[in-house]
């Protein structure tokens, strides 16, 4: 479920000047709200009682039936905003899915089908996750079996739906979690054709942090007089506000040992790190690596058995660093991140406030710390005045600063390496078992083969091709090109095309190859050599005189 609830500080929302609004707000546990014991039970025995602000808001709403915009910053509690209604208001134990969450990436969907499995345990609800990087036939079979809930992302559902595998002729409520980021990722077309083929008579709920006009423009097409629902004041601030921020200015070739020594600050637990590119994620992990920290990486070049296993080393404590791209800043929900760092620069205000909204979730205070090269300030500078933030000339800084060390509480007298005494405290990514996933399937729709599964990063794993094992040749100096029969005494076979054509000379075989033999097709038997002998027939090495 992430990180354990607790009762969060009210905030200011439109409409609070409402009596009827703060008799909402009275209502604080899942139960009051009107959430069957079945689920209640199950949220209590995970530690969730009282429920967020978004939570307070939108379930009265959604238990109703009605259509939900729902607007709120990343770790409030979205998932359960729309789960808690979703699972009772399906019915369980059919063929077919009643309900379908479309997620923009692999993680989120994961993370949403975990949350829904437990939320709905004692309801006996099946929940099947889909999306690009797994084999089809899991997902496939699974669904012949039959299911209740579907989350997954645009690109593999379309695939299904195409292939015929996934039915939505019965899904009776539909979830667009945070469509803002799908519509970043190019899957607008992708979620209109999926809407398509869902009844017209149906419950929408759509969550999203930003409101862009595209996403606007969908809800008015898509939704029925839907309730807007925000769990924030207008002029609060968009960033994360249990996080505090610092931004530093600082050179390239010092950041790996910035970023070493913060992470022996005082009180640090779990850290993402993240990175522009795949290649500085692979570089910075290895860095930290050999400097005692247990890191690893997770970006698109990776499989996802192998992403899936440094994620779950990453929540489980065996590692306790994660440098990442921006494929794991939405959606992930980790318990105790107490740190954030930007190593490079984001290259705009959305990316930056989803970043560091991986600390400071559910209530808790965090830390988020952005190394700015001096090549990135005016980007940084744009960022700054979009999000109203005081770091609009962040301070010159280096790994041996004083203020440095103040404002992060390092240690004075700490190195760039870790201790030898403190490594080793944690089991390390080899602890973690690598899943054998399937990674690639055989069943693959022509939509799927031209790149229509974005959900896969756009990095998708293919198969080598398999070679086929040619018969062997020879070339004029006699050497054999390629081996791909047996030897033993000769080369015995039909010969293809390819071996008439390069069939050996007579006279200029190497010394020792008097005994090799090549029985041919006849109508291949006939072409002569040099020395007017045919092809066929052994040819003998001139004895040494």
């Amino acid at each position: 479920m992430g990180a354990r609830q607790h009762r969060a500080p009210s905030r200011a929302a439109p409409g609070s000047e409402d009596p009827a609004y703060w008799r909402l707000k009275a209502l604080t546990t899942f139960r009051e709200l009107g959430v069957v014991p079945e689920i209640a039970d199950a949220l209590e025995s995970e530690g969730i009682v009282e429920a967020f602000p978004i939570q307070e808001l939108a379930l009265p709403i959604a238990l109703g039936g009605h259509d939900i915009i729902g607007q709120a910053r990343t770790g409030t509690g979205k998932t359960l905003a729309f789960g808690a209604a979703l699972l009772q208001r399906i019915e369980h134990g059919g063929r077919k899915p009643q309900a379908l969450v479309v997620a923009p990436t692999r993680e989120l969907a994961l993370q949403v089908t975990d949350d829904l499995l437990v939320a709905g345990g004692k309801l006996g609800t099946r929940v099947l996750s889909v999306y690009g990087g797994r084999a089809y036939e899991p997902q496939i079979s699974a669904l012949r079996e039959g299911v209740d809930v579907v989350v997954g992302t645009p690109g593999r559902l379309l695939d299904l739906v195409k292939q015929k595998y996934l039915d939505l002729s019965q899904v009776g409520v539909l979830v667009l979690d945070e469509a803002d980021r799908m519509l970043d990722l190019g899957f607008l077309p992708d979620i209109e054709r999926i809407i398509d083929r869902i009844p017209a008579k149906r419950q929408t709920m759509l969550f999203s942090a930003t409101m862009p006009g595209e996403i606007v423009a969908l809800s008015r097409r898509y939704l029925t007089r839907p309730t807007n629902v925000r769990a924030e004041s207008h002029a609060e601030s968009e960033t994360t506000p249990q996080t505090v921020q610092h931004v530093f200015q600082a050179h390239q070739m010092d950041k790996p040992e910035m970023l070493a020594r913060l992470l022996q600050a005082e009180g640090r637990g779990l850290t993402m790190v993240f990175c522009q590119t795949k290649r500085a994620c692979d570089r910075v992990a290895a860095d930290l690596a050999v400097r005692g920290f247990d890191a690893a990486a997770v970006h698109g070049d990776l499989g996802q058995s192998q992403r899936e296993r440094a994620l779950r080393a990453f929540r489980n404590g065996k590692i306790d660093v994660l440098v990442a791209t921006d494929v794991a800043a939405r959606g992930l929900d980790v318990d105790d991140v107490t740190h954030v760092v930007n190593f490079e620069c984001p290259d705009s205000a959305d990316t930056y406030v989803h970043r560091i909204g991986r600390t400071g979730r559910a209530g808790k205070e965090g830390v988020s710390v952005t190394f700015i090269d001096w090549a990135d300030l005016t980007r940084w500078k744009l960022i700054n005045s979009t999000l109203d933030l005081p770091f609009a000339a962040p301070e010159e800084t280096y790994s041996t600063s004083p203020h440095y060390f103040a404002a992060l509480g390092i240690p004075e007298g700490t190195k760039g390496k870790l201790p030898k005494d403190q490594r080793g405290e944690r089991a390390g990514l080899d602890a973690e078992a690598l899943e054998d996933i399937g990674e690639t399937g055989k069943t693959r729709s022509r939509d799927h083969g031209r790149g229509h599964d974005r959900d896969h990063d756009r990095d998708r794993e293919r198969p080598a091709p398999r070679r086929r094992k040619r018969a062997r040749t020879r070339t004029r100096s006699g050497k054999p090109v390629e081996a791909g029969a047996d030897t033993a005494g000769g080369v015995t076979g039909t010969a293809t095309a390819t071996d008439a054509e390069q069939a050996p000379v007579a006279g200029e075989q190497a010394p020792g190859a008097d005994t090799v033999t090549t029985e041919r097709k006849r109508s291949r038997s006939r072409r002569r050599t040099r020395a007017g002998k045919p092809a066929g027939e052994t040819a003998e090495a001139p004895q040494s005189a």
